[in-house]
């Protein structure tokens, strides 16, 4: 299966511009599932700046 980057662009909120998986979203996701983290797209904007993806605090944001 092909990476989508095109489509996924218009639903990518992450502001970390030096992220070698920015706009690959399958390689995104096992990236913070193997750091217990959820992604970028899993928060809003003001608590996606905070670049913290943990579970408790998107627990604690809910």
């Amino acid at each position: 299966m092909e990476c989508r980057m095109e489509i996924n662009k218009s639903n990518c909120n992450c502001t970390y511009s030096s992220c070698e998986r920015k706009f690959k979203c399958c390689e995104c996701l096992h990236y913070h599932r193997r750091n217990n983290e959820l992604p970028a797209c899993f928060f809003n904007a003001n608590e996606e700046r905070t670049y913290n993806r943990s579970v408790s605090y998107f627990i604690s944001t809910r």
